[in-house]
């Protein structure tokens, strides 16, 4: 059966059925709070362990990085994201599950060349940007005096 790409793409849209976006928006709005709450109770909670904002705050992002590369590596973070989607990608607990996933899904090429060769393969490449965004910014404020 030969069909054209106009063709194919009405064939899809016959099959496929249409997405929820009302629904889906909800969701992703309430999970992404519920983990910007979780993240706020984790930052009073070691607020009142006598930790200052900024090592709170430190603090905060490594156990939200800690508990997402976890439900990661035992399956659920990809649950909790089929049912929420969007809302799962708050900044710190998508970086944790982009670095993790791709080394889980290559571990079996060991522990070099799978699990620490493919951790950075979504993330390396904000990773690089970021970093050499930071350093270019801050070769232009030292020559412009502004640092």
């Amino acid at each position: 059966m030969d069909m054209t790409n106009a063709d194919y793409g009405r064939y899809v849209n016959a099959k496929s059925k249409p997405s929820p976006t009302g629904k889906n928006c909800v969701w992703a709005f309430c999970v992404g709070g519920l983990i910007c709450t979780a993240g706020q109770g984790l930052m009073n909670l070691y607020r009142f362990w006598g930790l200052g904002a900024e090592e709170a705050g430190t603090a905060v992002s490594v156990t939200l990085i800690f508990l997402a590369a976890v439900l990661t590596g035992l399956g659920v973070f990809d649950n909790i994201a089929k049912h929420a989607g969007a809302g799962t990608l708050v900044p710190i607990t998508g970086f944790a599950n982009a670095v993790v996933s791709p080394a889980l899904e290559f571990r079996s090429e060991g522990l070099v060349m799978g699990l620490s060769a493919k951790m950075f393969v979504i993330a390396g490449p904000v990773l690089v940007f970021g970093i050499s965004a930071s350093v270019i910014y801050g070769i232009i404020l030292v020559l412009f005096g502004l640092a």
